[in-house]
């Protein structure tokens, strides 16, 4: 079946991004936390320090509707570099303001509300944060007024 997941990448954090969204969405990780010791290692791949291979090199986390979180350690070792929280935005749709405000304040702990949750013009329930990870979220519920 057809799905749609958002893939985040992390310089030796994924762990802690990860158990806090757990904590946030309360659900479990798919397969649980697959390390970088757990890939068998390939041709010209090079020797990971004992730190590396404890990192993430793959995990699962169902959020909202469907909707799977999926992230690694990306390995200055391995070549890899990246630039935090400016590459994704990740939107959510919950089905209630209740549900949007509660996730919205949660994700805002330690992080940068960016736009209030407020009413928009085309009906819409819609904020925007920057969370302690970097990673911006927006948020755009339909649900009326109660």
């Amino acid at each position: 079946m057809a799905r749609t997941t958002t893939y985040l990448n992390f310089m030796g954090n994924t762990e802690q991004a990860f158990t806090f969204y757990k904590s946030v969405f309360q659900t479990e990780f798919i397969g649980g936390i697959r390390r970088m010791r757990d890939m068998p290692a390939g041709p010209g791949m090079p020797q990971l320090s004992e730190a590396e291979q404890n990192m993430i090199m793959h995990v699962a986390l169902p959020i909202l509707g469907g909707h799977v979180l999926m992230g690694t350690d990306a390995l200055e070792s391995m070549g890899h570099t990246l630039t935090v929280g400016t590459n994704i935005s990740i939107n959510l749709e919950p089905d209630t303001r209740e549900e949007t405000e509660t996730l919205f304040r949660a994700l805002a702990v330690g992080g940068k509300a960016t736009m209030d949750l407020q009413d928009m013009h085309w009906g819409g329930y819609f904020g925007l944060l920057t969370d302690k990870f970097g990673i911006q979220w927006m948020f755009n519920c339909g649900a009326p007024k109660a």
